[in-house]
């Protein structure tokens, strides 16, 4: 199976629509890949909180069907990364996935909401559902940013089935060690693939940290990109997964579980 990751600088000079064709200019490259993962909020810029709810959408508008149409024609699973979602009254950072035909698959708000340094938490609602969910290149769950700081939401994932956790973000290069340790530790603890989808640039002041990565079931990295705009591509094989798991059963070992 063929994935991606596309590690997207954010220029705080562009405008949504701009960055929305700068980054399908780049998922035109990706015909033939199977699953892409993109960071988080990259269209407003998650640092951007001054344009989030001006820019926000329901599922209905145009972030999410444009998304929809470039699944549709790159024939693969997209995992479009989050956008500000809005719904009635309420803001979200919500993860959307969509099918090779270009449904919309799954969705997650995200849980955990980050406040340092950061008016996430102040703007936005909480999400309050684990998203989990199977498709034609295995069974995925979805995660954002801050959210791999717990590791509570993973373990759960594993019990609903996943297979590959899928991680949109906006990590600053500030605690890029906490982001490698972190990309690493949840693959490994759950014996699952992992591809995440980090920034670049500065934003509002704030220096991305790219680094996006494919990890695997034993934690070791097949692929990761620096620190600046690129493609992280790799070929991964879903079988590992279940071969580790019976090689080296750790999941069927746990003791302390709710």
């Amino acid at each position: 199976m063929k994935v991606a990751s596309v590690q997207f600088e954010i220029r705080d000079g562009e405008t949504k629509d701009e960055r929305i064709e700068r980054m399908i200019g780049l998922l035109k490259k990706l015909k033939g890949y199977d699953l892409i993962v993109l960071p988080e909020i990259w269209a407003t810029g998650y640092f951007s909180f001054d344009r989030y709810r001006e820019e926000a959408e329901p599922f209905s508008g145009p972030f999410v069907q444009r998304m929809a149409q470039v699944a549709r024609q790159l024939n693969s699973v997209l995992f479009a990364g989050s956008f500000v979602e809005q719904e009635g009254e309420q803001y979200y950072n919500t993860g959307v996935l969509f099918d090779a035909n270009g449904d919309l698959l799954a969705t997650y708000r995200k849980i955990h909401l980050f406040r340092y340094g950061s008016k996430e938490g102040e703007l936005l609602t909480r999400g309050e559902e684990i998203t989990v969910t199977e498709t034609k290149v295995g069974r995925v769950g979805l995660s954002t940013c801050y959210d791999l700081r717990f590791p509570e939401l993973y373990r759960k994932q594993v019990d609903l089935g996943a297979e590959i956790f899928l991680v949109t973000s906006a990590w600053p290069h500030q605690r890029l060690a906490h982001w490698q340790l972190f990309n690493a530790v949840r693959a490994v603890e759950n014996q699952c693939f992992l591809i995440s989808a980090n920034c670049v640039g500065h934003t509002r002041h704030v220096l991305l940290g790219g680094h996006s990565q494919v990890v695997d079931p034993w934690g070791v990295v097949r692929a990761q990109a620096g620190e600046s705009e690129a493609i992280v591509t790799a070929e991964i094989d879903l079988d590992e997964v279940k071969r580790i798991r019976e090689h080296f059963p750790q999941l069927k070992h746990r003791v302390l579980t709710s």
